[in-house]
């Protein structure tokens, strides 16, 4: 090395794009990888033990910040608070960039975080400013196609810089992810202490008229919005071939949770990245009784991993998947969770370890099946 450096990481099992380099090194300068070799480092850094050296895993889909703004039905925690503590729990949990996913809708009774996306984005924003988070943290808005009012809150956040991603999610019982309406159910009595039937009927029942009335012109109206401002379009839960040819006709880059085989291979094969939850994968299927991660993984249709509703299962879904399915080698694996979602979302900088790229690194240690973060550098500045 001839360069100054800023910082020298040691004797690591680095994990590449595409190989593996059982003990090696890697220097930074300037936020950026400058240089990768093999053996024994040119000089003394600090020694890593033969743990993991991984990317920062990138994260394109969790809701997770809600339950830190709502730790608890109808309780709202400050917004700054909430974003630093949830900024918190993401980097220890071994992810560096960060879409985060806010509800664009609101609806009565549903005792969700519902029409406070402009609230959280700020409050993400103020953080940003201030200094006070560890990672980089980007948008994702989750847009209910069929709810009154999902049209005009999108419009008021898709000019913000930070916006990276928008999804088209319909929710309406009897369909998609909720095709059993028996699910839905027990999804929100579960949420919902104490709801009964009936007052299930009314929300059910409401939802449906939505959809009815306002589901196709929203749709369109969102399509257009992303589409002028050339931010990427997800679609979410899609069960039907009905769904992918919208999908495709809609020139959709990633389809969040495809439900069935059918529709994972269809969208597959039209180059539209499939993203799957690596809870999924974790606890072996579906909480809700769909296709089961792993099942599309061994059929060579699985691009992304998201953590979802649990950052921790992001960085446990890709050290599994090579167990689950021994045709995907850890590097592969960890593409799903670095630089095949960056690239989806046009965060080309970052996503893998190779020279100029960013130094987003996270030092892993795995004993058995369980493995823990030890050390996380953001842009080669240590966060955790």
């Amino acid at each position: 090395m001839t360069e100054p450096h800023d910082l020298l990481l040691t004797e690591a099992r680095l994990v590449l794009a595409d190989w593996t380099i059982e003990r090696g090194w890697v220097a930074v300068s300037g936020g950026r990888i400058v240089e990768i070799g093999e053996g024994k480092a040119p000089e003394r850094g600090e020694a890593l033990d033969g743990d993991l050296l991984m990317p920062g895993l990138v994260e394109l889909h969790t809701d997770h910040i809600e339950a830190h703004f709502m730790p608890r039905p109808k309780v709202n925690w400050p917004p700054g608070a909430a974003v630093v503590a949830y900024d918190g729990q993401i980097a220890v949990s071994g992810i560096t960039t960060v879409l985060d996913s806010l509800r664009v809708w609101r609806e009565e009774g549903a005792e969700e975080v519902d029409g406070e996306a402009a609230t959280l984005a700020r409050a993400i924003a103020e953080a940003r400013d201030a200094g006070l988070l560890r990672v980089d943290h980007f948008l994702h808005l989750r847009c209910e196609v069929p709810m009154p009012h999902s049209v005009a809150e999108a419009a008021e956040l898709i000019d913000r810089p930070d916006v990276r991603l928008l999804s088209l999610m319909d929710h309406t019982p009897g369909q998609r992810q909720f095709r059993d309406e028996e699910k839905l159910r027990t999804y929100y009595r579960g949420k919902k202490a104490g709801a009964t039937d009936a007052e299930l009927d009314v929300l059910f029942a409401r939802r449906v008229a939505f959809q009815a009335a306002h589901a196709e012109p929203n749709y369109r109206a969102l399509v257009e919005l992303a589409r002028t401002r050339n931010i990427p379009l997800a679609s979410h839960d899609d069960t039907t071939l009905d769904h992918v040819d919208d999908a495709i006709r809609d020139r959709i880059a990633i389809a969040e949770f495809p439900t069935t085989p059918e529709a994972a291979e269809a969208l597959h094969a039209a180059g539209v990245r499939v993203l799957m939850g690596a809870p999924n994968l974790v606890r072996g299927g579906s909480h809700s009784g769909n296709v089961a991660t792993a099942d599309l993984a061994r059929a060579g249709l699985l691009d992304i991993l998201s953590s979802d509703y649990v950052p921790s299962s992001l960085l446990a879904a890709v050290l599994r998947l090579p167990d689950v399915v021994p045709e995907i080698d850890l590097p592969a694996a960890v593409r799903t969770a670095s630089k095949t979602p960056a690239e989806a979302v046009g965060l080309t900088d970052r996503g893998e370890i190779a020279g100029g790229k960013r130094a987003d690194l996270i030092r892993v240690r795995r004993v058995g099946d369980v493995a823990a973060v030890r050390s996380v550098w953001s842009a080669g500045r240590r966060v955790a």
